[in-house]
């Protein structure tokens, strides 16, 4: 798995200010103004489950060691950069996630019909990345190419009974980037939750423990979906449901890493 890890794209671009949710917002459900590019997403009614303390955990919030000052840092960089069409680096991103998930077709270019087959909104796949940025690419393209069998059963809608109208795949993945970026509240300047205090601890035993926590959400979002066999019209509720889930798993004595929350047997790595 760590190999994988190794083919990320971190690229310093320009940042962009704390996200709103009116401003971040991609709408699932049809708007008037949904073929007008204009973004209105989730956002709404994501609320935390109650925190417990966690001994272990009570003196990390003020007192982070370098390690994890260092990696939260990077983070929060990571989720600052803006996703930049005309960047190279960027275009390359969208390249490799494409052969990742279709590795038997050509793409044509980088705007075409062919994006709408893995379940962004246009032709244009950038204009779905405003919300969350340029890292919303990055947990695509980690899930692709770390756990690519979970990857293509979502991407392609298998097991379950499935509802006439379905989740966009991709555009779903901006949402739950957007959804954990709010869960942890990783931006803020000093610690409001203790979900962002267990989290960052995380950081310090594995870099790459948000991207790891995205593959847990997305599984743990489309099995949520099937159990309540849910349209697109629920996706904002079947997304605050996800949210719990996994503020309950992260809270769990027991639970260290990602890799020890219960739902991380979704995950096929095969």
């Amino acid at each position: 798995m760590r190999a994988e890890r190794s083919h990320g794209y971190c690229v310093a671009i320009r940042t962009m200010p704390p996200c709103s949710i009116s401003r971040c917002s991609h709408a699932l459900v049809p708007s008037d103004d949904s073929t007008s590019g204009s973004p209105r997403w989730l956002g709404r009614s994501l609320s935390c489950v109650c925190i417990k303390r966690k001994g272990a955990y009570e003196r990390i919030g003020n007192n982070l060691t370098p390690i994890q000052v260092e990696r939260l840092q990077r983070l929060k960089y990571r989720m600052e950069v803006y996703f930049d069409a005309s960047r190279h680096e960027h275009q390359e991103a969208l390249r490799a996630l494409w052969s990742a998930t279709y590795p038997d077709q050509e793409l044509i270019g980088l705007i075409s019909d062919q994006w709408k087959q893995m379940g962004w909104q246009g032709r244009d796949p950038s204009t779905d990345f405003r919300g969350a940025g340029f890292i919303s690419l990055e947990n695509l393209l980690f899930f692709a190419k770390t756990f690519n069998a979970s990857f293509q059963k979502l991407l392609n809608k298998q097991g379950g009974k499935r509802s006439a109208w379905e989740y966009p795949f991709a555009v779903a993945g901006v949402n739950i980037t957007f959804m954990i970026m709010q869960m942890l509240d990783l931006q803020s300047s000093k610690p409001r939750t203790f979900i962002r205090t267990v989290f960052i601890q995380m950081i310090s035993e594995d870099e790459w423990a948000f991207d790891l926590l995205y593959c847990v959400a997305f599984m743990v979002m489309d099995k949520q979906w099937l159990e309540r066999n849910a349209s697109y019209m629920e996706f904002n509720e079947v997304l605050r449901c996800t949210r719990q889930q996994l503020e309950r798993e992260l809270l769990l004595d027991d639970v260290m890493r990602i890799e020890d929350m219960p739902s991380y047997s979704l995950l096929s790595q095969s």
